[in-house]
């Protein structure tokens, strides 16, 4: 199948817009290519020090500096349930290693934060930035200098992006992403939102909340709702970084086990100089870029990847903007719903068909570049199989030829929408993203007066105070990453969800972010400039008219644009947000954090 027009049109923009930061970055890391592997030249002590608390037969193997030496590089901990599996991982991997004739070492661990737990908590204002951190600590971990290729082990929201940006500092070098997978299914999606909203309503108490939110999170693995965390696989599958379907098999479980194995062996392989040798670098071009965004769009993914794929693009040398996202979503038809864009979590997904059904889908329509680097060699069409156990030997076979569940996964002929469901906003107060996929036709005009808050505890207050039960678009200002380092405001996700379901016309409007459960309530999200910056978005009052069109793409304040410009910005102290939990070692990060559109990174501006 040809390229669709606009999926070239979309790629070669970019190509032209990255052609000379890309070009540096090639030249960077052609030039660490062509120098042999450190560990022949490295001084004799150095090269002890990198091996010496070894096994004895490792060691014999990194003396001779002939076979590659795999960096492990991990986000385990065992408080996170999607980082919890990964503690077995080493051990396995360093066997494969052996067995391939290779070596690995653990070469550094990486923190791992969960926006679930700091939702609306102090550290929450650590997410964003915890990325850019993550990135440093890769590269601290490669910079010893002793490594042929990288096992990547990560799966929640900032862990991956920030492995990617590490690992692409280092593009000379092969990289293998190694998810964990999905914990089993527990408590419906759909119930335990219904139980959320009645907690907001004040008609359960906290122990009931609890009761549910624990029979939903309840075991080994990534949370089975789609958002940043298993966006963030599907993008590592769509790129092809990970081994072929390989993102939502469930932990501890043979066929994990055996990918993990799979994904070591295929390192060693990509490690040695000769046909198979495909450095990262190399393989992350403007194609790849492209496939993601597809990806993200086809499935309703998290709105966090309009900030995280943009700096993972950067690190590679490549520019791309909201425009990108913006056009491709006009073309790129919706074939999956999963919670917060449907009732099923990502094992219906993946039983449906997953992500192997919807690469050939995607391919058939033209949608995809096919001919793109992949880790497992063979162009994007091998991601149209699944992996299987066939008497414990580890093989591919095609994805299922129809879906299993067509209220879950559809076929291109049939989609859930014609577009993806995520859009720009333009207006007079800048521009900023929205995903509509779950959003309701009769919900995508709000014309209503703004009431304005410094920070989503003001407007949870308002809400118990019983001021709310009106139409009204929530400004939420002063959310940007200079201000208090873009925390997510999913915490008001079940008030706003209460006063639509009681018919009232209910919007949000922030420079701050929803998270990847963005869902059945408009959200216009990461306005750009943030207020911080002299966005206008500071400049705006109380019962200043407001209007949102989600199909049209436009945010209009009905306020004279030369009394808007004329206004004085908001005034808040933002001292609390400046220490306290760690806070005050991230004022570099939120002095020199560039926007929401350029990726938010104080690295990578």
């Amino acid at each position: 199948m040809s390229l669709h027009t606009s999926v070239n049109a979309v790629t070669e923009r970019i190509r032209g817009r990255s052609q000379d930061r890309r070009a540096a970055y090639l030249s960077r890391i052609d030039e660490a290519g062509r120098m042999p592997p450190c560990r022949e030249s490295m001084g004799c002590a150095n090269l002890a020090h990198a091996f010496a608390a070894s096994p004895r037969a490792d060691k014999q193997v990194l003396y001779q500096a002939r076979s590659p030496n795999i960096a492990i590089v991990s986000a385990y901990n065992d408080m996170l349930s999607a980082h919890q599996p990964l503690e077995r991982f080493p051990g396995l991997i360093k066997q494969a290693a052996r067995d391939a004739g290779a070596t690995a070492q653990f070469a550094g661990g990486v923190p791992a934060m969960c926006d679930g737990v700091t939702q609306g908590e102090d550290g929450m204002e650590l997410s964003l930035f915890s990325r850019d951190v993550i990135a440093l600590a890769t590269a601290v971990a490669l910079s010893h200098n002793v490594f042929d290729a990288v096992l990547c082990l990560g799966v929640c929201d900032k862990i991956v992006p920030g492995l990617l940006i590490g690992a692409l500092k280092f593009g000379h070098l092969p990289a293998l992403f190694v998810p964990a997978g999905p914990m089993t299914s527990g408590l419906s999606n759909d119930e335990k939102s219904k139980i959320r909203q009645l907690f907001a309503q004040g008609k359960v108490g906290r122990d009931a909340l609890l009761e549910a939110e624990s029979k939903a999170y309840h075991g080994a693995g990534t949370c089975t709702f789609y958002g940043t965390a298993n966006s963030n696989q599907m993008l590592m599958e769509m790129m092809g970084l990970h081994l072929p379907g390989a993102a939502f098999v469930t932990p501890n479980t043979p066929l994990r086990d055996a990918l993990t194995a799979a994904a070591t062996r295929r390192a060693a392989q990509l490690a040695k100089r000769g046909a198979n040798h495909t450095p990262i670098g190399a393989l992350v071009d403007e194609r790849v870029i492209v496939n993601g965004i597809v990806g993200l769009l086809a499935t309703g993914g998290s709105t966090n990847h309009t900030i995280h794929l943009v700096a993972m693009a950067r690190a590679a040398g490549i520019l791309i903007n909201w425009d990108d996202f913006n056009d491709l979503s006009a073309v790129v038809p919706l074939l999956a719903r999963i919670y917060p864009n449907g009732k099923a979590d990502v094992n219906h997904f993946h039983a449906a068909g997953g992500i192997g059904f919807l690469i050939r889908e995607l391919l058939s329509g033209g949608l995809l570049h096919a001919d793109v680097m992949t880790v497992a060699g063979e162009g994007l069409s091998r991601y149209a199989e699944e992996p299987w156990l066939n008497d414990g030997v580890l093989g591919w076979r095609p994805a299922s030829a129809a879906s299993g569940d067509e209220q879950v996964l559809r076929p291109l002929a049939r989609p859930f929408s014609g577009d993806g469901g995520l859009k720009l906003i333009r207006g007079n107060l800048g521009r900023a993203v929205i995903k509509i996929s779950a959003v309701k036709p009769e919900h995508r005009h709000v014309a209503a007066p703004a009431r304005v808050f410094d920070g989503q505890q003001a407007l949870i207050e308002a809400y118990r105070r019983g001021e709310l039960n009106r139409d009204f678009i929530a400004v939420v200002i002063q959310q940007g990453p200079r201000a208090n380092g873009m925390p997510e405001l999913h915490k008001l996700t079940p008030i706003l969800s209460n006063l639509q379901d009681a018919g009232h016309s209910v919007a949000m409007v922030t420079d701050g972010r929803m998270s990847g459960a963005s869902g059945k309530v408009p959200a216009v999200i990461h306005v750009t400039p943030e207020t911080l910056a002299g966005g206008l978005i500071g400049k705006l009052r109380d019962g200043d008219m407001l209007e949102l069109d989600c199909d049209a793409g436009t945010l209009t304040a009905h306020v004279p644009q030369a009394e808007l410009e004329a206004r004085a910005g908001v005034k808040t102290d933002l001292s609390a947000h400046e220490s306290g939990c760690g806070r005050e070692l991230f004022g570099l990060f939120r002095r020199n954090a560039a926007s929401a559109e350029e990726g938010a990174s104080p690295a990578l501006a």
